[in-house]
This record gives C-alpha cells, structure tokens and sequence, in this order.
C-alpha cells in the first residue's frame, strides 16, 4: 500500500481508502464498522461486506465527492495535482464533502470543532474579493487550510453563516451553506435558480432553502444545506447522503442517461429498494419529474437527485440546482433524463405519459393528475415568484420574459394529459 486515507462517519472511523504502488484506488470497511449492527454503509453501492472494493466499484462514490470540468481543473492546477487523481484530490479537498463523511491521512485524527467561531464574518469587500477569486481558484484550494469539496461543474463555495453574514469554516466546522457565484457565461443565472427554486416551494415540493443576494454590484446564490442538523445542543452535525451516480455506481462523468447515466427507470427502481417508504418518495420523484419539465430545465441528471440518509430513514434528498436551461439557447434543449422517449415538449402526447407510467412503474391515472395539477399550480404563481424575485433588485426583465417561456409551457404540457 502507497497510501491511504481514513474515512471518517462523525468520531468513528468507517474505513480506508487506499492508494497502491500502481496508482489504483480500494475501499475497506474497517472491522470495528463492519461488526457494529448499527453503522451503516456508506453508499447503497457500496455495502458492508469483509472484501476490499476495487477502484472501479469505489470510485462512483468517491470520485463523485469531488468537483467536475473546468473546475475540478482549475483547483488542481492551485493544488498542484494531476486533475485525474481522485485520490491526491480527496487528500487536498477531503474536510468537509457532501454528506457525513470526512476524509483524514491515515494516522490523523479529524481536529474537533468546539463550537465558538473561529473566523469573523465577511466584510463587503472582503466577500466581493471572495467571489472573485473563487473562478481562479475554486473552492479556495490550497487556502489557508482549507479541505473543502463539493460536486459539480459549476464554481461553488461550502460556508458558515454567522449571524446572517458569510464565514468561511475553522478546521473541521461543518459548513452550513453553499455560496454560488452566478455563471459568467450566461446572464441572470443568480435570479434564475433562485426563481426555479422558489417556485418550487411555493407548489409544496421538497427543496433545499435558495436565498439571492447582492454585495456591492455582485449577485450570488445562497443555498442551505440540506445534509446538516443542528441538534438538541446547538451543534451542527452532517447527514449523509448520495446522489443518484453514487447509488448507482455511476461515475461522474457518465451522469447523462444519453452517457449510461441514471434513466428515471433505473431511479424510481433505485428509490423503490432504497427508501424507507418508498411509496412516499416515489411521488416526490413523479413531481420532481414534471417539475423540471414544467420549467424546461434540461440538465436535471442523475447527480442532480440524491439520497438523503438521515439517521431514522432513508428518502428522497431536497431538490437541488433547479433552472430553467432554456433561458439560454446556446445550451442543449435534449433532457438529461427523458421522460418516456420525448426529446422536447413539443414531443408530449398522451401515449407518452402512457410509456412513461409503465417504464417507471407508476400508476397512469396519478401521473395524469399530478401532470394537471402542477401545470396548474406553475401557470398560477410563475408572475407572482418572478416578481418576488425581480423586488428584491434582481434583473425583472429576464424574469418576466423565464415567467412568461414557464408559463406558456405549462399550459402546452397540461394540455398533454387533457
């Protein structure tokens, strides 16, 4: 062995991940974990077993910890390190993931937070600094030691938040928010996921608390996690949790259905073993489904829809990183995951939710219903979210005309199932 890393569940060491002398990764479950009945695993394809998991089998879940694209590139360009080595990455990154685990040198104990602060909140200029920096260096690699990680090709900063102002985390803090930087390349990204997100809420699904914010003349995305707790004595503890490619074995690269990423048949099968009650999160899933079609966001993947393993059940993880992609046309309009096999909107006929109720298994009547009943909840509190979103300073243009593609939308994609 070359080296090794321990993988951290709280104060309880779950196993290593190890490095050897040809450069290939495993997992093992320690003992002490494998023999206590009530730890769990670390990944629904990943469970309890004595023999060591190979670099093709552990690799979906830990690779998928890190970052992806331009800017897992650029972090390890900060960091020194060859951006195809997951390993070398977990190392740098590893403190603070996605989910409950944290990941130490062998050897090293986790350092305890002790629940005072122990970096003053941000001033304006400092957290205008901040945004700048984080496209040249994101997630701060390399920073005054900070170990911080997180999935996706979009530039992002796990936080604290002190009194309602931005910190960034002391040595094993578990952070509490997600800072997002709007996308440069395209316009009114902030006002954008903030809308998506809102509305979601506003039509009763489960969705991670999404607050835009100005500094200065610089926007942002503040997001909630959904994988903390603040328990009984105030501290914060991590949840674990794992997005679909992680459950399913899927590396990240590999997350659009058109790629051998999660199609909804393999999720709904997926939420069916996996959850707890998998009646309740299979309904979640039906309207996170027709939800993303309803406002025309094409990039709803499988890392895009997680598991949220909190410590009494199993269920469906808030939504997350919801927008409506057709505000920008030089994206791909081809869904992530097709519903059925319609390829647009324009695709949808009654046959389609015919095939997509028998592919995922869901009864044809309560899809129909839901298909109605969304459509109508978004046509009637699409204005009313984007004016929301537009009174607090935000570009009021590019919301009326995202309001007005949604709602024009809804009531094509309710006419499906009239």
């Amino acid at each position: 062995m070359k080296s090794a890393l321990s993988v951290w569940w709280d104060r309880a060491v779950v196993g290593e991940l190890r490095l050897d002398e040809h450069g290939d990764m495993s997992f093992a479950y320690g003992v002490d974990w494998l023999t206590d009945a009530t730890s769990r695993a670390i990944s629904v394809s990943m469970p309890k077993r004595e023999k060591p998991y190979g670099r093709r089998e552990c690799r979906p879940f830990f690779g998928g910890l890190l970052p992806e694209g331009s800017v897992r590139e650029i972090a390890a360009a900060a960091l020194g390190i060859s951006k195809d080595n997951d390993f070398a990455l977990l190392k740098a990154l590893g403190g603070d993931v996605a989910g409950a685990l944290t990941l130490w040198p062998a050897g090293e104990t986790p350092p305890e937070y002790d629940g005072t602060t122990a970096t003053d909140p941000l001033g304006d200029n400092a957290l205008i600094e901040l945004l700048d920096t984080l496209p040249k260096r994101p997630l701060l690699a390399g920073k005054d030691g900070l170990r911080l990680s997180l999935a996706g090709a979009q530039t992002k900063l796990p936080v604290v938040v002190v009194d309602g102002r931005i910190a960034l985390p002391a040595r094993g803090q578990p952070t509490t928010h997600i800072l997002k930087p709007p996308i440069m390349r395209f316009p009114a990204t902030t006002e954008n996921e903030a809308f998506a997100m809102r509305l979601a809420a506003e039509m009763g699904l489960s969705v991670a608390p999404a607050e835009p914010r100005k500094v200065g003349d610089r926007s942002y995305l503040l997001v909630t996690r959904y994988d903390r707790l603040i328990d009984s004595r105030g501290r914060v503890r991590r949840l674990h949790q794992e997005d679909f490619c992680q459950a399913l074995g899927i590396p990240s690269e590999h997350k659009y259905a058109g790629e051998g990423g999660p199609t909804f048949k393999k999720s709904f099968e997926l939420l069916r073993s996996a959850a707890t009650r998998p009646a309740v999160e299979v309904l979640k899933l039906v309207d996170a489904a027709i939800f993303n079609l309803l406002i025309a966001n094409a990039d709803a993947h499988g890392k895009n829809f997680g598991l949220l393993h909190d410590p009494d059940e199993t269920i469906l993880a808030p939504l997350y990183d919801l927008m409506c992609t057709a505000a920008y046309p030089e994206l791909s309009a081809k869904p992530a995951m097709r519903i059925a096999d319609a390829s647009s909107s324009d695709d949808f006929t009654p046959r389609t939710w015919q095939t997509f109720a028998e592919k995922t298994k869901t009864g044809l009547p309560l899809l129909r219903r839901r298909v109605k009943e969304l459509s109508r909840m978004t046509a009637s509190l699409v204005e009313g979210v984007a004016d929301a979103v537009a009174a607090a300073g935000f570009d009021a243009d590019f919301l009326s005309r995202t309001a007005k593609t949604i709602c024009e939308r809804a009531d094509r994609i309710g006419g499906t199932v009239s």
